[in-house]
C-alpha cells in the first residue's frame, strides 16, 4: 500500500499531528493537508517541507482537496469548532455535526476506502456520525478515544510511584469527556495491581486529573494539541505498521450502538478486536452512565445516513 495519510483541518491539532509525524521514524510516505482555508493548508505544507532535509523521515507533503482521498490509507479528521474555556466537549456537538455530513459524503464520493481516524470533539459522537455517513464497516472507523486520557493517567501514576509510565498498564475508558473513568480493576505494574499500591483517595485524585486536565490546559493556553498530536501519530503508526497494539481508541460497541474508548486491538485493516474485559460492578455502572450520555446526545441529532 501507499501509506498515504490525509489530515483534514490544519489548525493547532492537525498541524501538531503533521509536525509529530515528520519528527519520528514513520511509515507514512505521503501526507496531504486539507483545510477550508486552502492558503493555510498550503502554508503548513510549505513549512513542513522545509524541515524534510533534516527530519528523521522523508515523505511527500502537499496541500490538497477531498479529491486526494482516493488511495489514502488513513484520513484523520480534526476539522471543526474549537472547545472554548468553560465549554464541554458535548457543547460542541451541534456545531460540528453540521460540518461532518457533507464533508464525509464528499470524501466517500471520491473513492476513499481506507480508515477514518476521528479527533474532532465530541469525538465519540463524531466517530459515530462518520460511521453512519460513510457507510464503511465499523472496523474502518475509529476515534482517538481515551488514548490521550490514558497517557495522562499513566503519567500521573508514574509521578506518584516513581516509575517510567511505559511500565504502567492502565486505561481511562468510556466517553472522551466528563463521564470517562479509570479501569482500576485491570491496572497494574508487571502484574502487581495498582490498587495495592495506592489508596482510594490517591486513585480518585489521579483519575480526576486524567479526566479534567484538558480543561486546565484550555483555561491557560486556549487549546490542547501537542499531546493529541503525538497520540494520533501513535495510532497512525499502529495501523500502518500492523502492530496489533492494544489501545483505548474509540471503537464500536455493538451491544449499545455507540463508539467508546475501550482497549481495542488495531492493525493494518483497522479494528481487529475490541477486548471483552470484565468490569467490576462499580465500573459497569460508570460505563452504563457514559453510554447513556452518548446515546442521548446521538438521539438528539436525529441521525440519518
Amino acid at each position: 500500500m501507499s501509506n498515504k495519510v490525509m489530515i483534514i483541518g490544519t489548525g493547532n491539532v492537525g498541524a501538531s499531528i503533521a509536525f509529530s509525524l515528520i519528527n519520528q521514524r514513520t511509515a507514512v510516505n505521503e501526507l496531504v493537508l486539507v483545510d477550508i482555508n486552502a492558503a493555510d493548508a498550503e502554508g503548513e505544507a510549505m513549512d513542513l517541507r522545509d524541515a524534510l532535509a533534516v527530519a528523521p523521515s522523508y515523505m511527500k507533503i502537499k496541500a490538497g482537496t477531498y479529491a486526494d482521498a482516493r488511495g489514502c490509507d488513513i484520513i484523520v479528521i480534526t476539522a471543526g469548532a474549537n472547545q472554548k474555556p468553560g465549554e464541554t466537549r458535548l457543547d460542541l456537538l451541534k456545531k460540528n455535526a453540521s460540518i461532518f455530513r457533507p464533508m464525509v459524503k464528499e470524501i466517500m464520493s471520491n473513492g476513499f476506502r481506507g480508515i477514518f481516524l476521528v479527533i474532532t470533539n465530541p469525538m465519540d459522537i463524531m466517530t459515530y456520525l462518520v460511521w453512519k455517513y460513510s457507510g464503511l464497516p465499523s472496523d474502518h472507523v475509529i476515534g482517538s478515544g481515551t488514548v490521550l486520557d490514558s497517557a495522562r493517567l499513566r503519567l500521573k501514576l508514574s509521578e506518584r510511584l516513581n516509575i517510567n509510565p511505559k511500565s504502567i498498564h492502565a486505561f481511562q475508558v468510556a466517553e472522551h469527556g466528563d463521564t470517562e473513568f479509570a479501569l482500576w480493576s485491570t491496572a497494574s505494574i508487571s502484574g502487581q495491581p495498582i490498587t495495592s499500591l495506592l489508596n482510594k483517595e490517591a486513585l480518585s485524585e489521579i483519575e480526576d486529573y486524567a479526566r479534567n486536565e484538558a480543561y486546565e490546559i484550555i483555561a491557560r493556553k486556549g487549546a490542547t494539541h501537542y499531546g493529541i498530536g503525538v497520540c494520533a501519530t501513535h495510532i497512525i503508526h499502529s495501523i500502518l505498521n500492523d502492530e496489533r497494539r492494544v489501545l483505548p481508541i474509540s471503537s464500536y460497541d455493538d451491544y449499545h450502538n455507540v463508539f467508546t474508548g475501550f482497549p481495542t486491538i488495531i492493525g493494518r485493516h483497522g479494528v481487529i478486536k475490541r477486548l471483552d474485559i470484565k468490569l467490576s460492578e462499580e465500573e459497569g455502572i460508570k460505563y452504563q452512565k457514559s453510554v447513556n450520555t452518548l446515546q442521548e446526545a446521538i438521539k438528539s441529532l436525529h441521525v440519518r445516513a
